[in-house]
């Protein structure tokens, strides 16, 4: 593991596969997400780092008041802080040039629709499952060649319609191409959303 801003795990992979960040959920760890890594993309390079913020001992990516309510000034900040690391492990480990590509389950799918959001010269490709608009107000940054996959519950009590669409919706906006794919479930990564998203990403 080099040492870089934020504690993460590593491997490599092929150099014409995309390489894949792996942002965990709340309480989850680096290596949460290999398995999904493993389904979507296999010959990939990974990058996995930890949630930098502790609720209760539990890891995530920023603070929240409540379920549901974010705090807002710290998921800027911490987006930020997710910025800067990509852009040192691109250094790092030779990624200048190569597709990246995030992909997180619920509050690392939201850090990184943060990160596209505010940071789109570092991320301009993201999968993201179980997530909500995490900047009710963000820049009207230009995210023409975003593209953004989008697994969602329609019933999903943490990540709800109407905030999932509000991401579709400020996402749009601002030029970036969405793919959606919505299962009828709750707050969970389903097999058809896998495979919705594995296809998703052969399309460059």
């Amino acid at each position: 593991m080099t040492a870089l801003s934020l504690p993460h795990e590593h491997a490599g992979g092929d150099a014409d596969a995309p390489v894949l960040v792996l942002l965990h959920g709340t309480g989850g760890a680096p290596g949460d997400l290999r398995g999904l890594a493993e389904q979507l993309s296999p010959r990939s390079p990974v990058l996995a780092p930890a949630g930098p913020v502790s609720e209760g001992g539990a890891a995530r990516w920023f603070r929240r008041l409540a379920e549901g309510v974010f705090d807002t000034e710290d998921v800027v900040a911490r987006a930020h802080q997710l910025a800067d690391f990509l852009a040192e492990a691109v250094d790092a480990y030779g990624w200048r040039g190569r597709r990246l590509v995030a992909v997180g389950f619920s509050n690392g799918a939201n850090i990184a629709a943060a990160v596209a959001l505010l940071r789109p010269e570092v991320l301009t490709e993201a999968v993201l499952f179980a997530a909500m608009l995490p900047v009710p107000d963000a820049p009207r940054h230009d995210l023409t060649g975003t593209r953004v996959f989008l697994g969602n519950g329609q019933a999903d009590p943490m990540a709800p319609l109407a905030a999932a669409n509000g991401l579709v919706e400020a996402l749009t906006a601002r030029g970036a191409e969405i793919t959606t794919s919505w299962h009828p479930g709750g707050h969970q990564i389903t097999a058809a959303g896998v495979r919705d998203a594995a296809q998703w990403l052969t399309r460059p």
